[in-house]
């Protein structure tokens, strides 16, 4: 088999395949077998009827066409293989020649990922916003758990906000009832503005057995978005009581005895989280400056095909039903055209950043310990709500362990190199990215320290032993060293696993639901 690649374009190649009929014996004994399955003739067993009989029978053609489909997608693979390309898609396969007991050619076009040129993350500086758990934080997260412990008691007086009430709601347009706009005993706590826009103004000042009527817009069913008059009535008012913020509340609500000890562990929780915004907004900030610096030129098919998947996936959460699905754009004041145009922008930016992503792991080649990976699979099903064992055989049976795997290549590998950067808040203080995507320091020198030792002992060494350091060094590139990759200790620190997996998250929410379709189909 021979093979050649011409460059059509920054993403797209084609290859030209040239077999020769002797090497497709394999492919007519195939062929042969398959066919004398599907022909019943007088005189022979199934599946035993000779080459040359079922020739005659079904024509030199249908063995050729089931010869070129046992045969071309093993060559295509060879062909990609052999020239090291990394493909984007499907291929527009097309046989350019067809020579009967000669040679078969055929041109395989296909969308390639381009060459990209990754910045020097040491010279990209950020700002974000400061750590600052003050009282404040910490107060609204004892609030938070005060309420969750609070009691609802009745009262006889005029509704506020923060009340929970029980209402009966009806509406009607230009006098007829609007059934599924009607409900009873509806429990709903005033001040959320969570169910008809206007309700809780409406609500406030009301007493129980009274009612209101206010005019707004109904949010869902036939009438959706058209104005009503709507009825609201109180059949309760409930405000909730507290427990007050002592020794014996910190003894119901956590694992403390004391209310001072429960504030400190709610000051260390408030913390953390606030690491882990700032851990986050770092990784956003860095990936998009890296973004700015770097030129992506996107596969044109790929970046359809996923604006098309985006498309196809919403009307489908109409029932398929496209008349709907508009309806739904003109309620926002949205057109068809500036739909698919906010969504074409969409799908470059994560075609763009998932390209960028790739060609910044192959350049650290981090390893990917199994503990990283279950790691990120627990945590994608947690994001799912799935049960992990039946999130891994999902993942089997679509073929998307090894997405995963590369989800997982790609947070470590921006990890490595957000720690090169610069960070300071706005308040002007420095910010030690690498508390949050640090490396393994000690790891990281020995691994120096062995490199330096190898080139110096292969200094005093003969042209010989160069030979043998070339050999060396080639393994190395192939298989990543220590200092390319964070060590296990530092892929632990929780703030830079949350934030590499929110990196992986983001990629894969957008990607990995079309590339499950793809596969399944």
């Amino acid at each position: 088999m021979k093979s050649s690649v011409e460059k059509l374009s920054a993403t797209r190649t084609k290859l030209t395949v040239e077999v020769p009929f002797e090497e497709l014996k394999p492919e007519f004994d195939q062929a042969y077998k398959a066919l004398a399955q599907q022909v019943n003739m007088p005189g022979f067993r199934k599946g035993k009827v000779p080459a040359k009989i079922l020739e005659a029978r079904l024509g030199r053609g249908v063995v050729l066409d089931q010869v070129l489909n046992e045969m071309i997608p093993s060559r295509y693979s060879q062909a990609v293989e052999e020239h090291d390309l990394k493909v984007l898609g499907q291929p527009d396969i097309d046989i350019a020649e067809l020579k009967d007991g000669e040679q078969v050619t055929f041109t395989a076009e296909v969308d390639v990922r381009p060459e990209i040129e990754v910045p020097d993350f040491s010279t990209i500086s950020v700002e974000v916003a400061p750590l600052k758990a003050d009282d404040d934080a910490i107060a609204a997260e004892l609030e938070n758990l005060q309420a969750r412990f609070g009691t609802l008691k009745n009262v006889d007086r005029k509704v506020k906000k923060g009340d929970f009430v029980s209402i009966d709601l009806s509406a009607t347009i230009d006098g007829e009832s609007v059934e599924e706009a009607t409900t009873e005993g509806l429990s709903h706590e005033v001040g959320t503005d969570s169910l008809v826009e206007g309700l809780d103004d409406a609500l406030v000042g009301m007493k129980a057995d009274e009612e209101n009527t206010f005019t707004s817009k109904l949010v869902a069913g036939e009438h959706a978005d058209e104005e009503a008059e709507v009825t609201v009535k109180v059949s309760s008012v409930k405000e909730r009581e507290l427990p007050e913020l002592d020794d014996d509340f910190a003894q119901l609500a956590s694992e403390f005895d004391t209310l001072d000890e429960l504030r400190d562990s709610l000051k260390t929780q408030v913390e953390e989280q606030m690491k882990n915004t700032q851990a986050g907004e770092i990784r956003d900030k860095v990936l998009a400056a890296a973004l700015e610096q770097t030129e992506v030129a996107l596969p044109e098919a790929v970046v359809n095909d996923q604006v098309e998947g985006q498309i196809q996936q919403i009307i489908g959460q109409f029932g398929g039903d496209e008349k709907t699905f508009e309806a739904m754009l003109a309620a926002q004041d949205i057109t068809r055209e500036k739909f698919e145009e906010d969504s074409r922008e969409a799908a470059e930016d994560s075609v763009r950043t998932q390209l960028f992503l790739d060609a910044l792991a192959d350049k650290e080649q981090p390893e990917v310990s199994q503990d990283e990976l279950m790691d990120h699979i627990n945590f994608t099903a947690a994001q799912y709500g799935m049960d992990p064992n039946q999130f891994i055989m999902q993942l089997q049976q679509a073929g998307q362990l090894a997405s995963l795997f590369a989800d997982v290549r790609r947070g470590k590998s921006l990890a490595i190199n957000i720690a090169k950067t610069s960070v300071k808040d706005t308040d002007g203080n420095d910010v030690d990215p690498k508390q949050f995507f640090g490396i393994d320091e000690a790891a990281a020198e020995g691994a120096e320290s062995e490199e330096s030792a190898d080139k110096a002992e292969d200094k005093k060494d003969d042209k010989s032993e160069s030979k043998k350091y070339e050999g060396k060094k080639a393994d190395k590139d192939a298989k990543p060293s220590a200092k390319k990759a964070p060590a296990k200790k530092a892929a632990k620190k929780t703030p830079a696993k949350k934030a590499a997996k929110k990196t992986e998250e983001k990629e894969e929410k957008k990607t990995t639901k079309k590339s499950t379709k793809k596969d399944s189909e």
